[in-house]
């Protein structure tokens, strides 16, 4: 039940990417129970993947962020970013502070290819090289000679911007593993010129390290064939306006029984093949940079020809067995390159107090009700890639997020325990470590000092990658006290 003066519940949403702001959308846009929603978020900036995911040559896709940015705008919801839950202050704290949690934290780590030589030199994760062209300031320390943060919910490699740039600054051929938009994403990266680059909100360094690129050839490796690719048509498209050349192999298009049926029933898949049939018979043009796409094929072994770093990938070819699954056919390949990134999906991370299930990187659930020890946890929900993996697009985190709070409205409609908690409650146990939350007001001033400086540099935008940077642009000149911290230890 609700109080009869319509004091509101008070519901914390853990994660300021898209699946937690539609549950904050979903909460407010309601009138049947009244609610007061707090959106926390590890970093200072709100936006999660719309902001540190989506590829900054894809403006469109990346205004989304303006959409998301008026719910966290609304009346009765707040933003408490660089608070980091695990460390600032636990699960459990959050719970007894509040009347339920939404945990939308994400997938904050990338699945493994389990082959010989992916540990060398030079095979990187792609959420690792999405968060350095990104902007991350995980992967882009204060302090270049650090590895990025070791905080609750990820599970970075920890490598570094000087790493990254060292890599692609001494790599003429690159291999993805993946047939997804983020493999397509990454190879558009790694293949296009600075200058291409110059008209995105992409930082400054990052262009710069892109400007010294010497990659010359990208190949996307699928374990399948090309009507089982996970492309979206659009995203596909651009591969063809790239001034390079597209090279394929004529027999991955001579389709399979399986794979006429997947064409049959599936429009995005035909379309896809439509596509790239038609880049067959386009003509070489002699240009710089070639992208090839190769089928049908897995990697069972990277290698190195001198040291540690990656100097060629070894494929098998494959096939469907009886029951559609892929097996190899013993007949073998290799691919020099000194970069691999594998691009086979994002994984989910424990977050100390919330309940996970190691088995599938998720957190256990029904209709985004939080399992715990066997039985419906009162007052935890769940939304996003933590709840149902790394699927679908942006927009497939509303109908998920509206899923997890039709359930815990009607959970609160039903219960008979009147709301207990205020927003002071939290912030004062905050307050009290001397942990300072950025709210909107401290990101609108990022964002004016994003535009400030890609304007002084002729461009509409350039992202603020390093942490300190961040603070001290939202404290409006004001030193952070962590900035002051760390500018008086180098005094």
């Amino acid at each position: 039940m609700t109080s009869t003066a319509g004091r509101p519940y008070l519901i914390a949403v853990v994660g300021a990417g898209p699946s937690g702001i539609y549950a904050a959308e979903a909460l407010v846009q309601q009138t049947d129970v009244p609610v007061e929603v707090v959106v926390i978020d590890r970093l200072p900036t709100p936006f999660g993947l719309v902001r540190y995911g989506v590829a900054p040559d894809h403006p469109s896709i990346r205004s989304i962020r303006n959409t998301l940015e008026r719910t966290l705008e609304r009346s009765g919801v707040r933003f408490l970013g660089d608070v980091v839950v695990g460390r600032d202050l636990t699960v459990e704290e959050l719970r007894a502070r509040t009347d339920a949690v939404v945990y939308a934290y994400g997938s904050g780590t990338d699945q493994r290819l389990g082959v010989p030589g992916e540990d060398l030199d030079g095979s990187v994760a792609a959420p690792e090289l999405v968060a350095w062209y990104c902007g991350h300031p995980d992967v882009h320390p204060d302090d270049p000679a650090v590895a990025g943060a070791d905080v609750p919910g990820t599970a970075r490699s920890g490598l570094t911007t000087a790493e990254i740039e060292q890599l692609i600054t001494t790599t003429r051929s690159a291999v993805v593993i993946g047939v997804g938009n983020v493999a397509l994403d990454v190879a558009r990266v790694l293949i296009k010129s600075a200058d291409d680059l110059a008209d995105t909100d992409m930082a400054d360094e990052v262009l710069d390290g892109l400007d010294r690129s010497t990659v010359t050839d990208v190949h996307l490796v699928g374990r399948r064939g090309p009507a089982y690719t996970a492309f979206t048509t659009k995203e596909l498209r651009e591969l063809g306006e790239l001034d390079v050349d597209l090279v394929l192999d004529p027999s991955d298009f001579v389709l399979d029984a399986s794979s006429e049926a997947v064409l049959a029933v599936e429009k995005v898949a035909a379309r896809n093949v439509t596509v790239m049939r038609g880049w067959l018979d386009r003509p070489r043009t002699g240009a710089r940079r070639r992208i090839h796409l190769h089928f049908w094929r897995r990697p069972v072994a990277l290698h190195a020809a001198d040291g540690d770093r990656v100097s060629s990938v070894e494929l098998e070819s494959t096939g469907l067995d009886a029951d559609g699954r892929v097996r190899g056919t013993g007949a073998f390949s290799r691919i020099p390159a000194e970069l691999v990134v594998r691009s086979v999906g994002y994984r989910g991370v424990e977050l100390p107090g919330v309940p996970y299930d190691a088995s599938t990187g998720r957190v256990p659930h029904a209709e985004g009700r939080v399992i715990r020890d066997g039985a419906f946890a009162p007052g935890e929900y769940v939304t996003g890639w933590i709840k149902r993996g790394p699927t679908g697009v942006i927009g497939t985190n509303k109908h998920d997020a509206v899923e997890t709070v039709t359930a815990l409205l009607a959970d609160l409609a039903a219960g008979t325990q009147a709301p207990q908690h205020d927003l002071r409650e939290l912030t004062e146990l905050l307050e009290g470590r001397g942990v300072h939350p950025l709210g909107m007001p401290a990101w609108h001033r990022i964002d004016a000092a994003e535009i400030e400086r890609g304007v002084s540099h002729g461009r509409p935008r350039s992202t603020l990658v390093h942490r300190s940077e961040l603070l001290a642009a939202a404290e409006e000149g004001a030193e952070h006290p962590e900035v002051a911290g760390r500018m008086a230890d180098r005094r």
